[in-house]
């Protein structure tokens, strides 16, 4: 079931663990070989709705779902070691993506990679809350987490 090597698919999945399943899938896989721990939050106004995470062997897989079990994302820290398109891991320095892709942007403290709202790398603190441009990013700051979704709504129309 569960793989951390396993291809990143944008919109998809992560970790063979895949976006609209139920969570009750992956249970006996996480619970009978990994580590688990399990945090409550609340997404921000006008929101406010709460989510469950499952940090899976410290977070190599961090798997989002809602209080009704449905998986809305799937993030990996630098332990992770598959892949999206073979070229784009957790880990990887702010250069090397810029070198790997063709446009980044910036939103809600994410990294969009060439227009994909499927995949997202969180920057780290404190750019998350300061960058407004990629040039305010170092090139050597590690990008360490890597999450599957639908940000299709952060496009603008």
């Amino acid at each position: 079931m569960v793989d951390f090597n396993a291809d990143i698919v944008s919109f998809v999945s992560l970790g063979n663990v895949h976006l609209g399943e139920s969570i009750d899938l992956y249970l006996d896989d996480i619970f009978n070989n990994y580590t688990v721990e399990i945090k409550e939050y609340t997404l921000p106004a006008p929101l406010n709705e709460t989510r469950y995470a499952y940090s899976v062997q410290n977070g190599t897989l961090i798997i989002a779902t809602t209080t009704d079990d449905i998986i809305v994302s799937v993030g990996c820290n630098e332990n992770y070691a598959g892949k999206y398109k073979g070229k784009l891991y957790a880990g990887i320095t702010m250069e090397e993506l810029s070198q790997r892709s063709k446009d980044l942007r910036i939103l809600n403290g994410a990294l969009i990679v060439d227009q994909d709202y499927g995949l997202s790398f969180t920057l780290p603190p404190p750019y998350d809350e300061i960058a407004d441009s990629l040039e305010q990013i170092p090139h050597d700051l590690s990008l360490n987490e890597i999450y599957v979704c639908d940000h299709s709504g952060w496009l603008t129309k």
